[in-house]
């Protein structure tokens, strides 16, 4: 990777305005980074550097570690420490994280023992999402964090680069109308035929993705930020699903869990293997989520940025503790299950499936929220964009 790139366009001053926007002002915490790599001993040596395919963990290093080391960020932040550690990469979505880590030098380290406990700002910067986890130990250990999987240029160019203040009052707008709808209804359309998703949230309070994690509690922020979202109560209808780019099928869902994938087109092993596993832990078609994208950004490639772009839907499965739901890890069969995998409705990722409303019902009124991938004036008059620039 073009290191001197990365470092020109994401500059240690960038980096400082976003970890104060997000932290605060610092108080001499002691801040550290944490990569997944296949093998986390790769991180002896930083070995790890020298292999191109692990764009998202050399970010981690020329951007966060180098800025905390050589960029004047620890300084400017008040902060303490900026050291790296590898763990093992999870293979999943959310999935819990080994303990074993190492450092630089080749010492085995426990993330429980030697991370956790003694740092008060946590940075994972990591292929596989640690928001579950993570903010699963920051209220064991009280640390505070933020998880940045998937990184790429466009990602540090704009969702990186923008006013969290700005985002966090922009989600406060959309979660202020939306808080306390009775359900949502999602229509897609699939080889000219619509189908229907009715999420029930029950007068529940909307929560926001927003970037911010101020002194005063443990948190855990997830960085692009910028979305509403609620875990359903109960979800029933049909949902469409890209399994890959030339493989469609309709997922069936009850009473809050899909029992059953039916083919449309494309590789039908592929539907053959998800109704086969539905059927091994039906924990893994459980609904855990509903959110809403609130930034005005570019596609980036990443769902990480790409589900907080405005006019974009995302349902997910699997665990949804982190997100105040009651779905954790051990209702799951197996371990490499308790996954909480984020499905991205957007029209330069499922351009097969087409999103023709998207409606809100709430105190027996409908709003139309999104059209055709586009929000509605609804959502533009309540969060005061202009079509134009949507």
């Amino acid at each position: 990777m073009n290191t001197d790139a990365s470092q020109r366009i994401f500059d240690p001053f960038s980096l400082t305005r976003l970890l104060k926007t997000s932290f605060g002002s610092g108080n001499s915490e002691r801040v550290c980074v944490l990569i997944d790599l296949p093998n986390p001993k790769d991180v002896t040596d930083f070995a790890f550097l020298k292999d191109e395919s692990l764009s998202i963990q050399n970010y981690g290093h020329e951007v966060f570690y180098k800025g905390f080391k050589d960029g004047g960020v620890l300084a400017e932040m008040n902060w303490t420490g900026g050291e790296l550690y590898a763990y093992k990469e999870t293979g999943g979505s959310n999935l819990d994280m080994e303990d074993a880590c190492f450092d630089p030098e080749g010492n085995e380290l426990s993330l429980d023992k030697d991370i956790y406990p003694n740092y008060d700002i946590i940075l994972v910067v990591s292929t596989y999402s640690a928001t579950a986890p993570l903010t699963a130990k920051c209220k064991e250990f009280g640390f505070r964090g933020a998880t940045l999987h998937g990184l790429n240029q466009i990602i540090l160019d704009t969702g990186l680069s923008v006013n969290y203040q700005e985002v966090s009052d922009d989600a406060e707008k959309l979660r202020a109308a939306l808080t306390k709808a009775d359900y949502f209804e999602i229509d897609f359309e699939v080889e000219s035929r619509t189908y229907t998703l009715r999420l029930s949230t029950n007068g529940q309070e909307a929560q926001k993705s927003h970037g911010l994690c101020p002194p005063g509690k443990p948190d855990v922020a997830n960085l692009p930020a910028g979305e509403v979202y609620f875990v359903p109560e109960s979800v029933d209808g049909v949902f469409p699903f890209k399994y890959a780019e030339e493989t469609i099928g309709l997922l069936h869902v009850k009473e809050g869990k899909i029992f059953k994938s039916q083919f449309v087109y494309g590789d039908y092993s592929l539907i053959q293997d998800h109704n086969e596993r539905l059927k091994e832990d039906p924990m893994i078609g459980v609904i855990g989520e509903l959110g809403f994208g609130t930034q005005v950004l570019p596609f980036s490639g990443r769902d990480i940025q790409d589900e907080k772009i405005l006019g974009t839907v995302h349902i997910a499965t699997g665990r949804d503790d982190h997100l105040g739901g009651h779905i954790t890890p051990d209702l799951f069969k197996e371990h490499k299950n308790a996954s909480h995998d984020d499905v991205l409705y957007a029209p330069h990722k499922t351009p097969e499936i087409r999103l023709p409303e998207v409606r809100m019902i709430k105190d027996g009124k409908t709003e139309i929220l999104i059209q055709n991938y586009k929000p509605s004036s609804f959502v533009t008059d309540t969060m005061e964009y202009q079509l134009a620039s949507v």
